[in-house]
């Protein structure tokens, strides 16, 4: 089989279902691509690789075990930082924010964790999500993955998502 990384969601999803992928396996390789390519491309304000992997592997024993919630169990997402978490930093694109934790969790990211999906990190918005562009010169900008040579904007408010998605870091 090809990397997990690599697979639409949608073939994830099947292959977990057929139990020929583990979410593990899923979260193990974007790990690594992320490792690999995040200290150029830098899609994420923080990867929470501890978190993940234990998603992962609860998702996995929960699915094993004939639990499982729907097509997205074990799929891992990223989310953009200006979801909130409980207890996490909420950068929100700005570095005023730098220290702000988080005390409320977005029904968003109550609905995801509902839906059995794990999640990688959260990545790079632009100050407050406002502006079409992607850049943020406080905390700085991702690199758009499809040309290494030229620093070209990665657009919109949801940069570091993109930049992660397109370069397979996270499938979501």
């Amino acid at each position: 089989m090809t990397s997990p990384a690599l697979l639409p969601v949608h073939r994830m999803s099947a292959e977990i279902a057929a139990g020929r992928l583990s979410p593990v396996d899923i979260v193990e390789d974007c790990l690594a691509r992320t490792a690999k390519l995040e200290p150029k491309l830098q899609a994420y304000v923080s990867v929470w690789d501890k978190d993940a992997r234990a998603a992962a592997e609860a998702a996995d024993k929960a699915i094993k075990s004939g639990h499982r919630v729907g097509p997205l169990h074990g799929i891992p997402i990223a989310v953009k930082d200006l979801v909130e978490v409980e207890g996490k930093i909420a950068l929100g694109g700005t570095a005023a924010w730098k220290n702000r934790v988080a005390t409320r969790t977005a029904t968003l990211y109550r609905k995801l964790i509902a839906a059995g999906m794990g999640v990688l990190g959260k990545t790079h918005t632009v100050e407050f999500a406002y502006g079409g562009w992607g850049t943020n010169q406080k905390l700085g900008t991702p690199r758009n993955p499809w040309d290494a040579a030229v620093h070209r904007t990665p657009g919109g408010s949801s940069s570091g998502s993109g930049v992660a998605v397109a370069a397979r870091m996270a499938p979501w």
